[in-house]
């Protein structure tokens, strides 16, 4: 049986998540979605809320090029009505990370990709 598109992306999120947690991170949210777009994952590192990326391809580079200026423009809305919806972390640093996931190679965080 084939893996579909959305099994995939539920398995890379999955990663993601373990491995953003065994960094420290403390996860707040996974697909927060709205009309203006999704973010993947939400998450506390340390006193900074981290909006991250998870793309997941064949090869780390194709990964990093599906993360483009159209898709960072629906994270970014995204994350306007997340803090709208969650005052309390207004006061916060923030910062968009990527989380770059490849078969056979280990994860590539990159903070502050965009």
């Amino acid at each position: 049986m084939a893996e579909t598109s959305h099994s995939k992306g539920l398995l890379a999120e999955f990663k993601a998540k373990s491995y953003l947690r065994s960094k420290g991170y403390k996860i707040l949210e996974k697909r927060f979605k709205t009309q203006m777009g999704e973010i993947d994952i939400i998450a506390l590192d340390g006193k900074t809320l981290v909006f991250i990326e998870v793309k997941s391809r064949k090869t780390k580079e194709a990964a990093a090029e599906a993360i483009d200026r159209k898709n960072q423009k629906r994270v970014r809305n995204a994350a306007e009505l997340y803090l709208q919806r969650h005052p309390e972390y207004n006061e916060h640093e923030m910062r968009f990370d990527a989380l770059i996931l490849a078969p056979g190679v280990l994860p590539e965080h990159i903070p502050d990709a965009f």
